[in-house]
């Protein structure tokens, strides 16, 4: 299978992690290594830091390289929804992507699939683009349950949305079991998940747009693997975490996948 010719993506998750000062210097320094790669104009760089520092953080990199994300959104408009941020407010503070579906949501706060499928609404209505990630546990994948789990996941998120909002959506496989953990699904095993995913997406519309459509893998990516899985044809770039917070590591993924992007 030859590697797809889809625009490679890159994002770096902060999680909750950073304070106000430690937030805008790493945001300055990547923003200064990403710059300095070549071809990083033909890569999708994002990161995703804690929403409280949206602001600051989005100041600090300017028009980028990288563009400014978040975390999360609400399922709401507007209202009494104390604590929540709705996609117009992210859209008012500059945000050009947003998560919707991580494992840390999905699995450690039980938001279901109806909850995820509103917030990827409403993130799109709102101009967002969207990273749904999608993705099995431990147990799920020793169960032989993990291509079933991930082709309900992606039904339930995508099933009767417009095929025009596509190029706004990227997907990320994330396996449960490898985030934050240091354990990496072997390259074999991503691709094959990325596979049954855009099977599904085929099923749902068709191979064309299955084909185009950008499946990125997240699952303790680090400097030192990102080239292999970059190099699957199946695996379109990454959504990085702890890697995220070092300026070095992230730089040296930003260079992998800048590297998928030379061969497209």
């Amino acid at each position: 299978m030859p590697a797809t010719t889809n625009r490679p993506f890159l994002g770096g998750n902060w999680k909750m992690n950073l304070r106000l000062a430690s937030a805008v210097e790493l945001a300055e320094e990547v923003h200064a290594a990403l710059s300095a790669i070549p071809l990083a104009s033909k890569v999708d760089l994002v990161v995703f830091p804690p929403a409280c520092y949206l602001q600051a953080v989005g100041r600090a990199i300017g028009h980028g390289p990288p563009s400014l994300g978040a975390q999360d959104l609400s399922a709401h408009l507007d209202g009494a929804f104390t604590g929540q941020v709705s996609g117009a407010m992210l859209d008012d503070l500059g945000c050009g992507w947003v998560l919707v579906g991580h494992s840390e949501r999905r699995h450690g706060i039980g938001e279901s699939n109806a909850v995820l499928r509103t917030k990827l609404e409403r993130a799109l209505a709102a101009g967002l683009k969207v990273v749904l990630c999608v993705g099995e546990t431990l147990a799920e994948r020793e169960g032989g349950h993990a291509r079933s789990v991930l082709v309900g996941q992606v039904r339930a998120g995508l099933s009767g949305l417009d095929r025009g909002v596509f190029g706004s959506l990227v997907l990320a496989y994330e396996p449960v079991w490898a985030i934050g953990t240091g354990r990496t699904a072997r390259a074999e095993d991503a691709a094959e998940a990325h596979r049954w995913i855009r099977e599904e997406v085929a099923d749902l519309y068709d191979p064309g747009l299955a084909a185009a459509t950008r499946v990125v893998y997240g699952g303790s990516v680090t400097a030192e693997n990102a080239a292999e899985l970059f190099s699957r044809p199946e695996i379109d770039g990454g959504l990085v975490g702890g890697a995220s917070l070092k300026v070095d590591s992230f730089a040296a993924i930003g260079r992998a996948a800048a590297s998928r992007a030379s061969h497209g």
